[in-house]
């Protein structure tokens, strides 16, 4: 399994922002956004092949210790399954994020995130929602690529087409949603892409609204911020939620 990185850091977006995470970046994808902000993980990837016992041990040492399963109230989050308990600050994490490029790419990730579950780390699967795997995990991140990330056509003119012909998997969405926990972040860059979200989420109304999020396109606060100036008011007055994206406030400071 290749992979980009390994490293310990803070989850920038949804419904755990804040969270002190082991991200585990696998490298290549079936996409080519034109927005896309790892393309050592696209469209340059870089890394080396893993076994999955040799990531959980990196996992295990980038948390810092164990963590303990323990059992989950029913009705919050993903009934049934245990979560971990909580670590004290600066001691360790017991959460993991799956992400890439695109991690649904390797069929070694149904093995590692079992394994990894196993042990009792919560487990989110970061993927574009275009391919499925039978994995375990807590929460599926789901980010549909809407026409505005389709990259423009010249030099990469093959990828061009073969982004938008593979971009919207509709059918693998339903599948994802159906079986776990999840969010859908689509990333906004212009009014005019709202009413591409509505026409997506009228496609597939099993999607929850309140577990729709709206995220700006850009890659500095300024950005952000004047993005989110109309977003944010959207998303309150349409049953949405708007999804700001820390990790690029965080290292701007």
């Amino acid at each position: 399994m290749r992979i980009a990185e390994i490293f310990r850091s803070r989850q920038g977006e949804g419904h755990l922002t804040g969270t002190e995470s082991v991200f585990v970046r696998t490298s290549g994808c079936n996409l080519r956004c034109g927005y896309c902000d790892t393309p050592y993980a696209s469209s340059c990837p870089v890394g080396e092949d893993l076994s999955v016992e040799e990531i959980v041990e990196q996992v295990r040492r980038q948390c810092g210790s164990r963590p303990h399963p323990s059992p989950l109230p029913e009705g919050e989050g993903t009934a049934g399954r245990p979560h971990p308990s909580p670590l004290p600050e600066g001691e360790g994490t017991a959460y993991v994020v799956l992400t890439g490029g695109e991690p649904m790419l390797f069929a070694e990730l149904v093995p590692l995130s079992q394994w990894l579950r196993d042990e009792g780390f919560h487990i989110t699967v970061e993927t574009a929602g275009t391919l499925y795997l039978p994995v375990t995990c807590d929460l599926m991140s789901i980010s549909p690529k809407l026409s505005n990330s389709t990259p423009p056509d010249g030099a990469g003119s093959r990828w061009a087409w073969r982004h938008e012909a593979h971009r919207h998997r509709p059918e693998v969405v339903r599948r994802l949603v159906a079986e776990w926990d999840y969010q859908v972040k689509f990333v906004v860059d212009a009014e005019a892409d709202l009413p591409e979200v509505e026409a997506y989420l009228a496609e597939l109304p099993e999607i929850d609204r309140r577990r729709a999020m709206l995220m700006p396109q850009g890659t500095d606060s300024q950005q952000l911020a004047a993005k989110a100036a109309w977003i944010e008011p959207y998303c309150t007055e349409h049953g949405l939620t708007f999804c700001p994206r820390r990790q690029i406030e965080w290292q701007k400071r």
